[in-house]
């Protein structure tokens, strides 16, 4: 993007020169932004008018199953800032919250046979984005109902076990992992300012201090996490797995020891480090430092570090919120290099837009080879880098 960008401004400042219109300094800075926003815009909105296309006419997205697909999709386009645009689509997305209220069950969860939180979480974050009052009610349900799936599995009321605090897919499943967690505490956040109960009655919380004892026992972090698969490698130090004494990146056996160690991955230390942001610890944390420290250890726009292609877009999705989140505005890799990471994964990202709008993971693995699914997490994506870029540009809306 930045050689794009360049060769763009210097096309315009000979124009510019040539009628007078402005000074170089300022084509080379404005108009630089402007045409990479341009770009971005567009694409954005190729990418909802995929979405637009690929609706049930029953309101869902993708998956009558999984609710959490049309949560995504929603979220999505009421994360559109154009109001006039977003009206435009009230018949599309009328339908789709109709189908997510259908989907409300009595104990106040939103699902429609498995998945209970996560797909909860998702679609919670969408009702919170919506902005209608009518929701209020579900919302609330809602969030009473992940409250209460928040792991306790030892003595009640005392966090004796690494996964108390955490979040899991639900009853069929006994223990909290990290990707659950971090989905449910994103929804608690999103939907906390909606919360509206009689004046004297406590809305629902999470036990956060509970929260931060599973997370750090998903970190690599051999200073505060001492069970035994913790690694000792540089390599992993600050990184996360997927939920305590398992990591989808697999692990390593010390051929002298033969102690095994889990290795840290990408899309789950993104998670860890946004998780850690909703749970309010600032970068002075020792957690947060070491977890930043990893990310530059391992940045790249080439893979999901430790998994390949595996789940590529859902990683690169949760580095731009990660990243946001802790206000990292450039990254610093091992080599003591800045990057620009928003411009590189902005780039990235409209490289790898389909011609009919989408994108789509070759790799199947955790719903990838669903265009709808991978649209709709590229286009939350864009819209964050939209949000960062606009900020930036004098004049523009906020």
């Amino acid at each position: 993007m930045e050689r794009i960008c360049r060769l763009t401004s210097q096309t315009l400042l000979c124009t510019a020169l040539v009628f007078g219109a402005v000074s170089p300094v300022e084509v080379s800075a404005a108009a630089a932004e402007r045409h990479s926003s341009e770009n971005l815009r567009g694409s954005i909105r190729r990418g909802l008018n995929f979405l637009l296309k690929t609706q049930n006419p029953g309101g869902w997205w993708s998956s009558k199953d999984h609710p959490a697909v049309t949560g995504l999709a929603l979220t999505a386009f009421m994360q559109e800032p154009d109001a006039k645009q977003r009206s435009e689509w009230s018949s599309e997305l009328n339908r789709g919250f109709d189908f997510v209220l259908e989907s409300a069950q009595a104990d106040g969860s939103i699902h429609r046979g498995s998945l209970k939180n996560y797909n909860t979480s998702l679609c919670l974050v969408a009702l919170a984005a919506s902005g209608n009052a009518q929701y209020q009610p579900v919302i609330e349900r809602a969030r009473t109902f992940l409250v209460g799936s928040q792991i306790d599995m030892g003595q009640r009321g005392r966090v004796d076990s690494p996964f108390d605090g955490g979040v899991g897919y639900g009853s069929k499943y006994q223990h909290s992992d990290l990707n659950n967690t971090v989905v449910a505490l994103e929804a608690l956040r999103k939907s906390e300012s909606l919360e509206r109960r009689p004046k004297g009655q406590e809305g629902a919380d999470l036990n956060w201090a509970a929260a931060l004892n599973f997370l750090q026992a998903c970190q690599n972090l051999p200073s505060q996490n001492q069970a035994e698969w913790v690694s000792n490698s540089p390599a992993d130090r600050g990184g996360f797995v997927y939920y305590p004494g398992n990591s989808m990146a697999g692990s390593t056996t010390d051929p002298v020891t033969g102690r095994t160690a889990l290795r840290s991955y990408g899309s789950m230390s993104y998670a860890g480090l946004l998780s850690f942001a909703y749970a309010r610890l600032g970068a002075d944390d020792p957690r947060v430092a070491a977890g930043i420290e990893w990310v530059g250890r391992n940045y790249t726009l080439d893979e999901n570090p430790g998994m390949g292609a595996q789940g590529y877009y859902y990683y690169l999705h949760l580095m731009a919120k990660a990243l946001t989140a802790a206000g990292v505005e450039t990254l610093t890799l091992a080599d003591g290099t800045r990057v620009a990471w928003r411009e590189q994964v902005t780039q990235k990202l409209l490289l790898l837009q389909r011609p009919d709008g989408s994108w789509l993971n070759p790799e199947s693995r955790w719903w990838e080879a669903d265009a709808t699914i991978v649209t709709a997490y590229v286009v939350l994506t864009l819209q964050e880098m939209e949000a960062a870029q606009l900020a930036r540009i004098p004049g523009s809306r906020s």
